[in-house]
């Protein structure tokens, strides 16, 4: 078939032993999160009432370049990693595409993706720090069921804001979660007081992934000995998510192949941020170049059509203003498939280096996606995730691209997990009952107009 193998692993001595820290080497660094009350920079002290103090250190670092990674991560770690980068052989074929694509799987573990990278990191700060539980807000799941696993590990009490449509659209991830012991609520809810405002206003609204962050945040800095943990977004989370690019940049050097373009769907900017740090530090150093691409839905559109402006993470309104590309804080995305893309922001560190132009981004439509990830899992087999079907298009498309240009390069997208959890969502795409729902300007006018 091909002189290179079809998944190239590294050994489990080969996993990295260091977070790589972007921001170290941003010439123009994130701007800092602010009190919400002073809109002054927020101190260590004050965030250390929301978050773990280790993970406070960790988000408000701009200098330090790694982090080691402590050895009872790394021994969780090996449950799991190093993840496959895998050599879309087949998918190339039906393409008939010159060119050569690539991906990084992360779908193998019980959480189905990415996120317990992050997760089990800060369950090991919150144990090491003696707490009782941490609180955190879920879209899809996938978030919530990797901090469940991770809660269950470290003995914590894991409670769960989940957004209510994907409550309702995915309740065997749900019930996952609760398998590993965590208090899975519908989001927004009854039982905080920034839930039965949002009810209050928006009447039989679907939630969103705002919402649920303000529920959790309040449950809390209530609660004595629990703190809020996120799955997306912070710095903290990219930093720990870094491990699955310096995987993925070893096992490109390990085949002698430099990837041209770099692809991962964009929500929050875990993945994203977590897939292309190495790759991106390289570009930044002028040591070398690559496209990078970020996919995020047309239905919350947060790079390709907001602004880049200080605004609140959450619906509520108590968490720290942080300056990034935003739809707004009150903007609530239609139901869409993908809920871990439902956010209406976007990493401050991704956000600047959009800014910055080292990376660009592009918005697809929910049927162009499941129409790719249908596609894909007829070709390579796997049943990829709603949020990583984005990528997938881009892939395709950017394959398809390099057909009628007659070029050969180097694709590489990040998989970040599987979809068998989202069968609803398969299910209304085979149906024919799915729509694309694309906010009109008008619309995105009315949040934006909000913008503190």
């Amino acid at each position: 078939m091909a002189d290179i193998p079809y998944k190239t692993y590294l050994s489990e001595r080969e996993i990295p032993d260091s977070w790589y820290n972007l921001r170290a080497d941003m010439a123009t660094k994130p701007a800092p999160l602010l009190n919400p009350a002073t809109r002054e920079p927020c101190t260590a002290e004050e965030l250390g009432h929301v978050f773990c103090d280790e993970l406070v250190r960790q988000e408000l670092d701009d200098t330090t370049k790694f982090f080691p990674i402590p050895r009872e991560i790394l021994d969780f770690y090996k449950m799991y990693r190093p993840s496959p980068l895998v050599r879309a052989y087949f998918l190339e074929r039906a393409l008939g595409t010159p060119a050569h694509i690539y991906y990084k799987f992360e779908g193998n573990n019980t959480s189905g993706s990415h996120k317990l990278n992050s997760s089990i990191a800060q369950a090991y700060y919150a144990k090491k720090q003696g707490l009782k539980g941490v609180t955190t807000e879920t879209g899809a799941g996938q978030w919530g069921t990797a901090l469940s696993m991770a809660c269950a590990h470290f003995g914590l009490d894991c409670r769960v804001y989940m957004v209510k449509c994907s409550y309702e659209q995915k309740p065997f991830r749900r019930e996952v979660m609760r398998t590993y012991g965590a208090d899975v609520t519908p989001s927004p809810s009854d039982t905080t007081d920034v839930g039965r405002r949002i009810l209050a206003e928006h009447p039989g609204t679907t939630g969103s992934l705002g919402c649920a962050i303000s529920e959790a945040v309040e449950y809390a800095v209530k609660h004595e000995g629990y703190r809020y943990v996120l799955g997306s977004v912070l710095n903290q989370v990219l930093l720990h998510q870094s491990i699955i690019g310096l995987e993925a940049h070893r096992a490109f050097e390990k085949l002698g192949v430099k990837p041209d373009v770099i692809i991962g769907c964009a929500g929050g900017g875990s993945n994203l941020g977590g897939l292309i740090a190495p790759f991106m530090g390289e570009k930044l150093r002028g040591e070398k170049d690559y496209r990078i691409v970020a996919v995020e839905p047309a239905s919350c559109p947060s790079f390709t059509r907001g602004v880049f402006a200080y605004d609140y993470c959450d619906t509520g309104r108590i968490c720290p203003l942080a300056k990034m590309y935003t739809l707004g804080a009150d903007f609530i995305p239609s139901a869409s498939h993908a809920g871990g893309l439902r956010f209406h922001g976007m990493s401050g560190i991704l956000s600047q280096l959009y800014h910055d132009k080292f990376m660009e981004a592009v918005s697809v439509e929910q049927t162009s996606v499941f129409e790719a990830a249908e596609f894909f899992a007829r070709t390579e087999g796997t049943l990829p995730a709603p949020e990583s079907s984005h990528a997938i298009r881009a892939a395709i498309d950017e394959a398809l691209r390099c057909k009628k240009e007659g070029v050969e390069e180097n694709i590489f997208f990040g998989l970040t997990g599987t979809g068998y959890f989202d069968l609803t969502a398969y299910a209304s795409y085979n149906d024919r009952k799915m729509t694309d729902q694309i906010p009109t300007d008008a619309e995105l006018a009315v949040p934006r107009a909000k913008l503190p």
